[in-house]
């Protein structure tokens, strides 16, 4: 089995995704086919692209659901699902051959598809549905938070951010490191409270959710704010979200 790395570097690089003001309009999922169909992961293999039964590899599925009911407590709530890059990956833990590894220098999950040989133990230990069997290659793969962009310095500074970063309209997804308590992103985990998917699984996720803000009240006055530090407190459709993801 595969060991995650006894010292770590000064970077632990995710996402925010922000529940609130994803529109759904897959424009992720779409940029980041895009993008890694021809990277570092290529191809992103399709079957049955232009017909019935159509499946192949996406890193980023967008979940649409309507919740709380009728009345003015009704809503429509997108929730983007990728990789979230845990610290206590078991995905990559049960890896028998050594293809499934978490980056020391900046905690990226990835795979070596040189190694992997699609057993799928790692999606089967991945309670969050983030990884993918390409069929046609017969390997297992997965977001790699566009390794290949973010680190390339001949694309200027501003656009070294993961694909569905940088072409998301409603700035939803927001990429930064974590391990800096002043980056963008943990100030938005500060400030919205950001919480982890299923933290009761112990695998720590780095990439965070911000939670869907108050409608008005019925008197038409908005709702305060409040912060959601757990699950507990991020309303009852992410704890339905964490039951489905949980089946």
């Amino acid at each position: 089995m595969t060991s995650l790395p006894t010292v770590t570097g000064d970077k632990r690089l995710g996402l925010v995704i922000d529940l609130d003001t994803c529109v759904g309009c897959h424009a992720c999922a779409t940029n980041c086919k895009e993008w890694n169909t021809s990277g570092h992961s290529a191809p992103l293999t399709d079957v049955n692209a232009y017909q019935a039964e159509q499946r192949g590899v996406w890193f980023n599925r967008v979940f649409t659901y309507e919740v709380g009911g009728q009345g003015p407590s009704a809503r429509t709530v997108h929730f983007p699902k990728n990789c979230l890059h845990c610290e206590k990956p078991d995905c990559v833990t049960v890896c028998p051959t050594g293809a499934s590894y978490k980056r020391a220098e900046d905690g990226i999950v990835l795979i070596d598809h040189d190694k992997c040989i699609g057993c799928k133990l790692c999606s089967w230990a991945c309670p969050y549905g983030a990884r993918e069997y390409d069929e046609d290659v017969g390997v297992m793969k997965k977001c790699t938070l566009c390794i290949d962009k973010i680190y390339n310095k001949n694309l200027p500074e501003g656009d070294r951010v993961p694909a569905c970063v940088a072409t998301c309209p409603s700035k939803a997804r927001h990429f930064g490191d974590f391990a800096d308590p002043d980056s963008k992103v943990s100030q938005l985990v500060r400030e919205r409270g950001g919480f982890d998917l299923m933290p009761e699984t112990g695998y720590r996720p780095t990439s965070k959710y911000l939670p869907p803000r108050p409608g008005n009240g019925a008197n038409g006055a908005p709702k305060k704010l409040e912060p959601a530090p757990d699950l507990a407190g991020a309303g009852k459709f992410l704890r339905w979200v964490d039951r489905v993801l949980s089946r």
